[in-house]
């Protein structure tokens, strides 16, 4: 159980921010612009359940979700060191229920015939901001991971590549299945 009874503390007024192991890292170090834009990445998931009261099985796995991005905040914010007890970490099982859930709603879609432009519902197009901040998430994450002495889980990343292919899926189930979807045409407008 976390406690917050203060919420500012001052410590940040300097430019500088604590990362779960007490150390003080710039604001601007890719490890806090990593766990930053995975909490964007939720916030835009928030936004999008405001538009799925009416899908409960999507709103479930949504808020499932915006529990696991917690998960990888955290993992993120404590980077694995040797001699060092284990902290809070995402794990495969996570990765395999996303997979599972991707399964489930692509099972009911209609067989693409064109790539789908950004649109559709209020849900679907939501779902489509909240895939492109996902990806941007992952790629920083990459980055990341490529830095020596910046480990960063494999399942974690392997989380971010998921949740940016369910969200695809998710927003077409929220263009009625595929049925709403907006889709591109080619030269249409030249």
């Amino acid at each position: 159980m976390v406690v917050l009874n203060r919420i500012y503390t001052k410590t940040g007024d300097d430019g500088t921010t604590a990362l779960g192991t007490g150390e003080r890292r710039p604001k601007y170090d890719l490890r806090i612009e990593a766990y930053g834009t995975v909490d964007e990445t939720n916030a835009a998931i928030g936004v999008v359940r405001l538009h799925t009261s009416g899908m409960p099985e999507l709103d479930a796995m949504l808020g499932r979700i915006q529990n696991d991005l917690f998960d990888l905040g955290a993992d993120l914010a404590v980077p694995e060191r040797e001699g060092k007890a284990e902290r809070l970490r995402v794990v495969t099982s996570q990765v395999e229920r996303l997979e599972r859930d991707i399964d489930t709603l692509n099972d009911k879609l209609a067989p693409l015939t064109s790539f789908v432009l950004p649109g559709g519902t209020p849900s679907a197009a939501c779902l489509h901001v909240a895939r492109t901040i996902c990806r941007r998430a992952e790629r920083v994450i990459v980055e990341l991971a490529a830095r020596p002495g910046e480990p960063v889980s494999t399942a974690g990343i392997q989380y971010m590549n998921r949740l940016s292919d369910f969200l695809f899926v998710a927003s077409r189930a929220a263009n009625g299945n595929g049925a709403g979807d907006v889709l591109w045409v080619p030269g249409q407008n030249r």
